[in-house]
């Protein structure tokens, strides 16, 4: 085995574990922190594919700006209310029924996956994606850019007149 694939399994591995604890958590503060591995994993997944742009973006806006926002919001409802916020249990037939449907699902994949032709193409080495994003970004969708930021700026001024004290 290369390093690239023992990259990829640890990767995988990272997401599918955390992505579990996620599920799993009883404590919503486990299930957030779980949550940025799960992140982790999937941007580390976006560089083995050679797209360097979704991982910065992955890493940026959502471990940096998504997680931070729910760990911050899970924090300071905790504090007003008092009270320890924990996600709900599921009853025995949710659990049942939800474990059948996964099996299910899973064994249809894998029956999938086992009979399916793969073929194998070689790949041209890909050098950056970012420069061609950004020429993209600034010349052909320079109005769908704008109106994306002009988008952020109003929900960011409307989130700002919200949260100001009465």
């Amino acid at each position: 085995m290369d390093l690239v694939t023992i990259a990829f399994y640890f990767f995988g591995a990272l997401t599918i574990i955390f992505g579990a604890v996620v599920v799993f958590s009883k404590n919503i503060m486990y299930s957030a922190f779980s949550l940025l591995f799960t992140f982790f994993g999937i941007a580390g997944l976006y560089v083995l594919l050679n797209a360097d742009f979704l991982a910065i973006t992955q890493i940026m806006i959502y471990i940096g700006g998504i997680l931070v926002l729910i760990i911050f919001g899970v924090m300071l409802t905790t504090r007003i209310t008092g009270v320890d916020v924990k996600s709900g249990t599921m009853g025995k037939f949710q659990l049942a029924t939800t474990g059948i449907l996964t099996t299910v699902i899973a064994i249809t994949l894998l029956i999938v996956f086992s009979s399916t032709k793969w073929y194998l193409k070689e790949v041209p080495a890909v050098e950056s994606t970012v420069n061609d994003i950004g020429n993209k970004l600034l010349t052909n969708y320079l109005l769908a850019f704008e109106a994306a930021s002009m988008l952020l700026l109003i929900a960011i001024v409307g989130a700002a007149f919200i949260a100001r004290k009465k």
